[in-house]
């Protein structure tokens, strides 16, 4: 069984591997962060976007149902 010196030493290549290791892990870390934020983002305009629309579409609804209620059926 190695030791734990040698496994951290990777056979000499050790001072290489690790440091890729921890800026891989730093760029996963900040890639998760701007996602999730992203997310958040857009969640916020859909948000704001289906409000806008529900507004248009209440506003459509009720400007439109006096001219509809007015219009008599042809009989």
């Amino acid at each position: 069984m190695e030791t734990i010196s040698g496994v951290l030493q990777m056979g000499g290549y050790g001072g290489y591997v690790w440091p890729a290791y921890g800026v891989s892990a730093v760029v996963l870390v900040l890639v998760l962060v701007a996602s999730l934020i992203s997310a958040r983002h857009a969640e916020a305009e859909l948000e704001q976007l289906q409000l806008t629309r529900r507004a248009r579409r209440g506003a459509g609804r009720d400007a439109a149902a006096p001219d509809t209620a007015m219009v008599e059926s042809p009989e």
